[in-house]
């Protein structure tokens, strides 16, 4: 059989498609075009209005174009909250899985009657970067969040399995491994250990040292122990580099947000990163617009992105969604209002990043190469340095040749708004 898989959402998503797409080769079946396919498989995320938007025009397109012989099936996170509503809304599809029901994908499309070749195209491509993910589910109760319904509570992979999979992705060519959770700080809570976290990472130090970096993703603020810090600071595979999503700094806006609201310790917080690791690269997300948010409350918010000079800012205009607390809660903020803010942040954010980019200049930092492409003048090698995430930070441009995956020393020339350009160190 051959199948087409569609991964929409987050990088949780792209570790669960990793995950159904090794089932799929190893029940002998191979990847295709949506055209060419006998199985469409969309992979959806239902966390706010735009990914729920996004999902529902892919499953439509697919609907749109299927042929006669082929099956849709749409799984993840849309269909843990509509699946009743896809199916009667969109006849053309045949299958409704939820989360996590990548076995049940699998065994709908059996074993295939002749193995396909994985030295033909079966295996996935290497990579200079794969997703690891460590537990799903979360135990808090933001005022604005799906997760908790979708994910359910918070559940981790077992450490054993943990390692085997990282095992696995670095045998396929992997460099870097990205730890991903909806809280990764939390990890192992429910299985009884505690600073699960530290202890994973140093496992995956002694047990997979073929990796060359552990990227940490999605820290919750409050569950940054010290014991974290010591193992970040001291694992020389641990890349410092942190994204804790702090969503807002002003006080009653957190309180609202049923999010740690204590703006102080989240200063001193950020305060012990810089001085476990002076060199640490921080990420965040804010959400603008969110119930009750005042022109004093946005502005706090300003002030704290300049203040903090954060490596990394994404924000996000707040989106009701149905069935959260925040969706029913007074004074929800004007669209336009909402827009005007989002764009006032990312400038500031813009400011703050081009002024450490320029701070960059002239000195030397290793790239993980990502690709390798034909310029004008010559060759050019794209990659990113231990300061940036795989597909939410920036790049290092560098001219000269270089192989995905290769580590390569380099000296910064240039300094843009969210990349740098760079040449190579002999």
């Amino acid at each position: 059989m051959r199948y087409y898989l569609l991964t929409l959402g987050c990088p949780k998503n792209v570790a669960d498609s990793d995950r159904l797409e090794r089932l799929l080769r190893e029940a002998g079946h191979s990847p295709a075009s949506a055209k060419g396919a006998d199985m469409l498989i969309v992979n959806t995320c239902g966390f706010i209005d735009a990914a729920k938007e996004e999902s529902i025009n892919a499953i439509l397109k697919l609907a749109l174009k299927k042929r006669e012989g082929q099956r849709l099936v749409v799984a993840g996170c849309l269909t843990q909250l509509y699946a009743d509503e896809l199916l009667s809304e969109v006849p053309e599809i045949d299958d409704v899985f939820g989360v996590e029901a990548w076995a049940k994908v699998a065994a709908l499309a059996g074993k295939a009657k002749t193995n396909v070749d994985t030295k033909k195209g079966g295996a996935v491509a290497r990579r200079a970067s794969a997703y690891l993910k460590i537990a799903d589910g979360c135990n808090a109760r933001c005022a604005f969040c799906l997760i908790p319904r979708i994910k359910g509570r918070l559940h981790s992979e077992p450490v054993d399995d943990i390692v085997v999979e990282a095992k696995r992705l670095a045998a396929e060519g992997a460099r870097e491994l990205v730890l991903v959770a909806q809280d990764s700080t939390s990890y192992g809570r429910d299985l009884a250990l505690t600073d699960g976290l530290a202890s994973l990472l140093e496992r995956l130090e002694r047990d997979v040292p073929e990796v060359a970096w552990l990227r940490l993703m999605y820290a919750y603020p409050g569950h940054v122990s010290p014991r974290l810090l010591e193992a970040m600071a001291s694992l020389p595979q641990v890349c410092h580099y942190l994204d804790i999503p702090l969503q807002h700094a002003a006080p009653s806006v957190l309180q609202r947000m049923r999010r740690p609201y204590d703006v102080a310790e989240t200063r001193r917080m950020l305060e012990r990163l810089h001085r476990a690791m002076p060199d640490v690269a921080l990420r965040t997300t804010f959400l603008v617009g969110f119930p009750g948010e005042t022109e004093a409350d946005f502005q706090s918010l300003v002030d704290f992105v300049r203040e903090e000079r954060f490596d990394h800012v994404g924000a996000f205009p707040f989106s009701p969604q149905q069935g959260t607390p925040a969706a029913s809660m007074a004074d929800q903020v004007p669209e336009r209002t909402k827009r005007r803010r989002y764009r006032e942040l990312m400038e500031v954010a813009r400011e703050v990043s081009l002024a450490r980019n320029r701070e960059l200049i002239g000195g030397e930092t290793t790239v993980l190469v990502e690709s390798q492409r034909a310029d004008g003048d010559g060759e050019v090698f794209v990659g990113r340095t231990y300061r940036d995430a795989p597909e939410v930070d920036g790049l290092v441009i560098c001219r000269g040749s270089a192989s995905p995956g290769e580590l390569r020393r380099v000296r910064v020339t240039e300094a843009l708004p969210y990349d740098v350009v760079a040449e190579p160190v002999e």
